[in-house]
């Protein structure tokens, strides 16, 4: 790699005065207009292993041939859940993925690996048949395989990258890397979309999880590691190697938006931009990466999918990238002027594929269009094929030979569950230990908390679906719950576990371990207002003082995404580990946190802080070398057996109002959740009932006979932009006590929608999802919802809830009629 000194920022671990003075615009410089980079003070890289004469020659006279449809179509990628193989026939696209909650084809979204090899080979099959004035070309398929291939049943989950950064083991990231790729090419895919190198620098966005550190030089350290192990060594690894394609992302910024904000504008000057945000890219580009993903946010206003000085003049030009440059969801479509079916401005600035998983079709006959027009250069269309077209002959997708499809020893093998349960051990940072560990192998425990026995909940995000949520146990045939791996190590040390979810217990225990944390999230819902954990909802706190209060002593596993306040709940705990987000191998926490019969450690702490953790709730921006910098724990902190630390107790006042943050769950618990309230119209009563799982933990509401009454739930007006445009969908739990025998409604904002059929009867406790986009057809303004749910009836009607609240996409989902 050349030096230059912009790649002087990245040989030190954090951002000083000195280093941002190295990137300054020289004196006399004209000012830019905002958005616009400056590609010669940026560090200077190339691409390895992507271009030689022999592959170049044959992708020319491949291109000879091609039509122009044929061109457009490799430049535009589409979703399993809105195309089909037949498609292809008239589209000749040049990707398929499947999103985050989509499905394989004839089967449902949670499944193995069979359904996802059939759905490739039904794509290819397509693709590369041999009919008159058809090219042959093998799709891409790509797939967010981001901590393993963990869209497939059955793959093995890694822990997600904020655990992995404590690890500070680049070695263990390529060996990472390397599972993923051959359970991803197992699986019959070949494109995996990671790693993501973004350097989070606020908390509060929700995917922090997502970035290896706050430390611009440690993510450097893991981007080529990681490359390679997916990949290989430049120019050798191919899909007949059990290698797929990386793509680096987001490129660029997203982890520097203002307040945190998912896909917000990051409004900093260009040399933070370099020095903090490119950390990890000329390291990705020199292992040889072919791909890289443009980011959604703005950099100063200018949103990157259409960004030409940085996608074209630095990353192209200035970094030397010889691949290819991949839209995210529909990504383009947020540029101004443009739509999701017509965005000329997108591949102009130097977007090679766009990534239109609904919107394939009219966006192909747009750019085809454009092109045929000159609104698009051909030169430039040549240029994004060519491009496309080397990553594909570097993959070895021309070569139809595929010995790790279909291979079931590979997805969740031992071996790779192995790996991942030594991650996990590395990854653990004991932040406080008062003498209570490590826990005799022979002893007597309790394991409690709703976290203990939930393979989901210790997984998080990007797990068999977007948001992560939905999943049961029984969903994961090849994992390991943190209580089973606790149970299966007491048993072997001549100890016992017994797990009480409520801590409950008949016999008092030597000692109670409580799993906890943060529920599954993924970007824009994982957003938060403050780092409080459950803030307003003090659950897991409860449990652990009612622990204490019993005279038992209690060590915290807390799961997480990302460094959170917890100081009430550090209080109450003799010990207290970080475990993060560990993914499959719930036995890594028991390999350290349970030591021998006699209480010698097995295996010690050895993970480290690679994000610091906040003294207060409001410690948004806590980032080594930053303005302010007072963490509680600061970053490289870590506690261990050989090098132990006391922790007093701590302040409990969390220095910011939690209260607004909640905006899409309404009544759980039996409960209306804050900010929100319940009003009653006249006619219509209300009773605390017994839900499924909880005494008086649903609501029932009558309605009498008479006028038009109506039951609704708001506080201030919300928005809810972001949930209708991902799909999200109001969700309600209900049971109908009587019948509805008039017209009933439900309502968000302005729009109501016809739900009285729903409410004319039915057994037992029943689920029903309605889209946010049916409020939004029939009249709600989704920026400004007020209330968020209402529901009215003509006549009697009697229906009990025991949950209201939006849910990101399900099966089951309806529109009704308008009202």
């Amino acid at each position: 790699m050349l030096l230059n000194r912009a790649q002087t920022a990245f040989l030190g671990t954090s951002l000083s005065a000195v280093t941002l003075a190295l990137f300054a615009t020289p004196t006399g410089a004209q000012p830019s207009q905002p958005g616009t980079a400056h590609p010669e003070l940026w560090p200077v890289a190339k691409s390895q292993g992507l271009i030689d004469a022999k592959t170049e020659a044959r992708i020319t006279t491949l291109m000879k041939r091609m039509s122009l449809e044929e061109k457009v179509g490799q430049m535009i990628q589409a979703d399993t859940a809105s195309v089909k193989p037949e498609d292809l026939l008239k589209y000749p696209l040049g990707s398929i993925l499947a999103g985050g909650s989509s499905p394989p084809l004839n089967a449902p979204d949670r499944s193995p690996a069979g359904p996802w090899i059939e759905t490739v080979r039904a794509f290819n099959a397509i693709a590369m048949e041999k009919r008159p004035g058809h090219v042959p070309i093998p799709i891409m398929f790509g797939i967010d395989a981001v901590h393993g291939n963990n869209n497939v049943v059955g793959a093995t989950l890694f822990p997600h990258n904020s655990a992995l950064g404590a690890t500070h083991d680049p070695g263990l990231i390529r060996r990472i890397g390397e599972a993923t790729a051959r359970e991803t090419a197992a699986a019959g895919m070949d494109w995996a979309f990671a790693p993501t190198l973004a350097v989070p620098r606020n908390d509060r966005w929700g995917r922090t999880y997502e970035g290896y550190s706050e430390d611009p030089e440690l993510v450097r350290s893991y981007s080529a590691q990681m490359i390679e192990g997916l990949q290989g060594a430049p120019g050798k690894g191919t899909l007949q190697h059990g290698y797929v394609s990386a793509s680096a992302k987001h490129f660029l910024g997203d982890g520097g938006t203002l307040n945190g904000v998912d896909q917000g504008n990051a409004d900093i000057p260009e040399n933070e931009l370099i020095a903090l945000h490119s950390a990890g890219y000329p390291p990705a580009i020199e292992a040889g990466t072919r791909t890289i993903m443009a980011s959604f946010n703005s950099w100063q206003g200018v949103k990157m999918h259409g960004n030409k000085s940085l996608l074209t003049g630095v990353l192209k030009e200035r970094m030397g990238f010889d691949g290819f440059i991949i839209g995210d969801w529909n990504g383009h479509a947020q540029i101004p002027g443009c739509t999701s079916t017509n965005c000329p401005q997108s591949f102009n600035a130097g977007l090679d594929m766009a990534m239109a998983p609904d919107s394939w079709k009219g966006l192909f006959e747009n750019t085809v269009k454009q092109v045929r027009e000159g609104v698009i250069p051909m030169a430039r269309v040549d240029d994004a094929v060519r491009r496309i077209l080397r990553v594909k002959f570097k993959a070895g997708l021309f070569d139809p030979a595929r010995p790790f499809e279909a291979r079931t020893d590979v997805i969740g093998s031992p071996e790779h569950r192995a790996l991942a349960r030594e991650a996990v051990r590395k990854s653990l940072v004991l932040l406080k230990n008062n003498g209570v560990l490590p826990v005799k192998g022979s002893a007597r425990i309790l394991v409690a908390g709703d976290a203990a026995d939930n393979i989901s909940q210790q997984s998080g995000g990007w797990t068999l679906s977007w948001q992560g949520d939905r999943n049961t146990n029984a969903d994961f045939p090849n994992a390991q719950s943190i209580y089973a791996g606790i149970a299966e190590t007491m048993k072997a040390g001549g100890g016992s576990a017994t797990l009480s979810v409520d801590g409950s217990f008949t016999e008092k225990p030597d000692l109670a371990i409580v799993v906890f944390g943060e529920q599954p999230y993924a970007e824009g819902l994982g957003d938060l207002h403050t780092l409080e954990f459950e803030a307003g909802d003090k659950k897991s706190l409860t449990l652990l003082k009612k622990l204490k209060s019993a005279g038992i002593p209690v060590v915290s596993v807390f799961l997480s995404g990302r460094p959170m306040w917890v100081n009430p709940e550090l209080n109450q705990s003799d010990a207290f580990v970080a475990a993060w987000l560990p993914g499959s191998e719930g036995g890594g926490i028991a390999d350290v946190l349970i030591g021998d019969a006699q209480g010698k450690p097995r295996n010690d702490f050895t993970g480290r802080l690679s994000f610091s953790w906040p003294k207060t709730a409001a410690q948004f921006t806590l980032n080594k070398g930053g303005p302010g910098y007072d963490p509680l724990f600061a970053l490289d902190y870590g506690l261990s057996y050989a090098n132990p630390g006391a922790l007093g107790r701590l302040s409990e006042v969390a220095g910011i109002d939690a209260t607004p943050a909640n905006k899409s769950r309404y009544f759980a618990d039996g409960r209306v959740h804050t900010p929100f309230s319940l009003t009653l119209g006249t006619g219509v009563t209300q009773r605390p009932v017994d839900s499924p799982s909880r005494q008086e933990g649903a609501m029932q509401l009558g309605w009498k006979a008479g006028a038009t009454a109506k039951a609704s739930i708001a506080d201030e007006a919300v928005d809810l932009r972001f949930e209708s445009s991902a799909e999200m969908m109001l969700q309600m739990t209900y049971r109908v006590d009587a019948p509805a025998t008039g017209r009933v409604g439900l309502t968000m904002g302005s729009g109501t929608v016809d739900v009285t059929d729903i409410f004319k009867g039915g057994e037992g406790w029943r689920t029903v999802r309605i889209p946010l986009k049916c409020f939004a057809e029939s009249g709600a303004d989704m920026a400004h919802l007020r209330p968020v749910w209402a529901l009215s009836a003509t006549g009697p009607l009697t229906v009990s809830f025991s949950e209201i609240g939006l849910a990101t996409q399900a099966p089951g989902g309806l529109c009704p009629a308008k009202l």
